[in-house]
Parts: structure tokens; sequence; C-alpha cells
């Protein structure tokens, strides 16, 4: 895959909801990392959970984005479209032996991982299936239990050796691969994950600058990892502060955060709009 000589950044929203000034925080800051570097801007609609994302949320993104001033490469990347590009490189990964499948369901991994662990480090699932005999394995297969394919992170590591990613605001960060333990990649309804679409996907778009939230820092360890499995570029990142509301709190979708149709239909224009998302001058250009 040939990088870009210049920069290339993205913003990837879900359509499972309207767009709020988080969402506006992120996509300028992706879009103005790239147009004050004379860069590339590429958007694309991470739309894996089909039961959850509606068109009519896609459609309103798009129209949001061109509202706040934003312009973006066409055609825009759906991830649904692609299923092929994410089999193909689970199918890299099992042939490596780093796959196996769990056959707890989530509510049995949630009880496996909240027992009582590390205080320093998050609750892991501690790879209960993992341990499993391999005829055991076949079995449960055979009798057509579902399951999810998890990432053996102990065996990728030893595959990879160390590795590193580059953050603007920290500088040099070590990848530590167990730091969220046997990560999902695949489940029966959704035969992809977050953490493997997300690196495919910057790969096939060539983006070079990866810019997101704090509160996705330490997914780029597994996410430099999958890089190395499967031989894609590691893009430089830029895990940029949160945009809180009044009570201190990221603003989220589930705590229905202010949309930017709602501020647009109460009269607020783009300018406005843009400044409250954290662009004080209020404008949408680079400079």
């Amino acid at each position: 895959m040939i990088q870009s000589s210049v920069p290339v950044t993205r913003f990837a929203p879900s359509p499972t909801g309207y767009l709020h000034l988080g969402h506006a925080h992120s996509a300028l800051f992706a879009w103005r990392s790239a147009r004050a570097a004379g860069g590339r801007f590429v958007l694309r609609i991470e739309d894996i959970d089909v039961s959850r994302c509606r068109p009519e949320f896609e459609a309103a993104i798009l129209e949001d984005l061109a509202w706040l001033g934003l312009d973006w490469e066409t055609p825009v990347r759906r991830q649904s479209d692609h299923m092929d590009d994410y089999g193909a490189a689970l199918d890299r990964l099992e042939a490596q032996g780093l796959l196996y499948p769990c056959f707890c369901s989530r509510a049995e991994a949630s009880r496996v991982a909240s027992a009582p662990h590390d205080a320093d480090r998050p609750a892991l699932y501690p790879g209960t299936c993992r341990k499993l005999p391999l005829a055991e394995r076949a079995g449960l297969r055979a009798d057509g239990r579902a399951f999810a394919l998890r990432l053996d992170s102990g065996a990728a590591a030893a595959r990879t050796g160390p590795l590193s990613w580059t953050d603007r605001r920290r500088g040099r960060i070590a990848a530590d691969a167990l730091a969220l333990g046997d990560v999902v990649l695949a489940r029966k309804d959704i035969p992809t994950s977050y953490h493997l679409a997300v690196t495919v996907d910057d790969a096939l778009q060539g983006v070079t600058l990866v810019t997101r939230g704090e509160d996705l820092f330490e997914s780029t360890h597994v996410h430099r990892m999958l890089q190395a499995l499967l031989d894609l570029p590691a893009p430089e990142y830029d895990h940029h502060a949160l945009l809180l509301g009044a009570d201190g709190k990221r603003l989220a979708k589930r705590d229905r955060a202010a949309t930017l149709r709602a501020l647009r239909e109460a009269g607020k224009t783009p300018a406005e709009t843009r400044a409250l998302a954290g662009f004080a001058d209020g404008r949408v250009d680079a400079r």
C-alpha cells in the first residue's frame, strides 16, 4: 500500500444517531489537521452493527458535516460494503494460529471479566476459551454453538516482538499487547469488530494521521499489533482531549447530548456551532 506524501486524516462516525458537538469537534479537528498541512480529509461510515445503524442517520451525518462547512473526498467508504476485506484479514490471522473461538455469551464474558483483577488494569477477558482443548473446541463448533473469534494477544505479541507508535502529544509509545486482553475480532452476528475494521480501513484509505479522542488511546495498542500482523503501515496518531458538557462529562449519544440538527433548528449558525464545538474563532478554514 502506497503512503501519501501529504497527511491524510479521517472522520469515521457510526450512523446510530445524530451528530452532537463532540462529533463536530472531532470532525473539525481532523479536517483542520489535514487542510493546515495541505493534506487530504476522508470520511468513513462505520456501520458494521447493522442492528443499530440507520440510513436516515447516515444521510443526516453528511448533511450536518456539509452544513458545518466541511468537504471530503468521494466516494465515502461504508464498512458494510467491505466485509470481504475484513474476512481476508481474519483469514490471515487465523492462518497464523492467532485466533481462537470463544463460546462465552456476552453476559458470561462480562461476568468473568468482572472477577477480581489487578487494580492497575481494567477488567479483561481472562482467556477462558483459549484454554479449551482443541477437540473440545471442534466439538462445540460441530454442535453449532455460537462463538466469537478472539485474538490470542500473548501469541500475537510473541510473533510481532516489541512494537511502538508515535502520538503527537505523548511522543513515542511502546505498544502493550496485553493492554486490552484477548479482544474480539468477529462475532456470528457481526463478522468483524471495531478494532479489526478500523485498522484495515485506515490502511486501505491511506490514512497517515489518525486523529481521535483520548478515550481511544488504549485501543491503539491493539491496532498497532494488528498492523504488524497484517503487514499494514503504521500511521501517526493525535489523541485530542474530549469535548465535555456543562456537567464535566464527555458528550455522548446515549446521554442525548445536544445534536447539531437541534442547534441548527434552534437558529444557530455554522460559525456559532463551530465555536461551541471548541473552535473559538468559528472558522472552518485552516488558517
